[in-house]
């Protein structure tokens, strides 16, 4: 009854942070909600009892991607209005690929039968860190070699659209500095007693 309690607890506070990470209009204030989603959701993998997926949720999404969205948001001078701007073109293929979402979810949850006792087959003396790993680098490897050249291309894609050439900051050119001869560093003119430079 009390891990009933705590489970719906814990649910209710993702969804909640989960809905303030895309409905609020301050970019810290949703990472903020973002690292609350990861750890209420690492909470409810401890209560499923699958402690290392709590762990690495912790570790690398709470600990580092979060993090890491934090100090993007805080020194990148991204023009957010400009964005959302932008976005409201894509709009409606947001809406028709979200309605599509649900759709398959609808479908999953009322169609697929997971049977428990079968779920519950792998023997208790089996670490669940070394089933899962058996399964990824086994039965699952494609997947998972796919989802990592996923994340590859969107780290790749991500650095290409924040990087940009700004006309503001002044660089340094050391070759075109060095190759300067006297004469086209300084000039010499001749004044007049009484008269100004021109």
């Amino acid at each position: 009854m009390v891990a009933d309690i705590v489970f719906y607890l814990f649910a209710t506070i993702t969804v909640i942070a989960a809905l303030g990470v895309v409905s609020v209009k301050n970019q810290v204030h949703s990472v903020l909600f973002l690292v609350l989603t990861f750890f209420t959701t690492s909470a409810l993998f401890v209560l499923l009892g699958a402690e290392f997926l709590a762990a690495i949720l912790i570790m690398v999404y709470m600990g580092a991607v979060a993090i890491l969205f934090l100090f993007v948001v805080m020194m990148l001078d991204v023009e957010f209005s400009a964005l959302k701007e932008r976005a409201m073109q894509y709009l409606p293929m947001g809406i028709a690929v979200g309605v599509i979402i649900l759709i398959e979810l609808i479908v999953i949850i009322t169609q697929v039968h997971i049977d428990h006792d079968a779920a519950g087959a792998v023997a208790s003396d089996v670490p669940n860190t070394l089933e899962l790993g058996r399964l990824l680098y086994t039965k699952y490897l494609l997947p998972f070699e796919i989802a990592s050249v996923i994340l590859l291309v969107a780290l790749v894609g991500a650095i290409v659209l924040t990087y940009r050439e700004r006309k503001r900051p002044k660089r340094q050119n050391i070759q075109k500095q060095m190759a300067r001869t006297p004469e086209q560093s300084v000039e010499l003119k001749k004044v007049a007693s009484g008269e100004g430079a021109s």
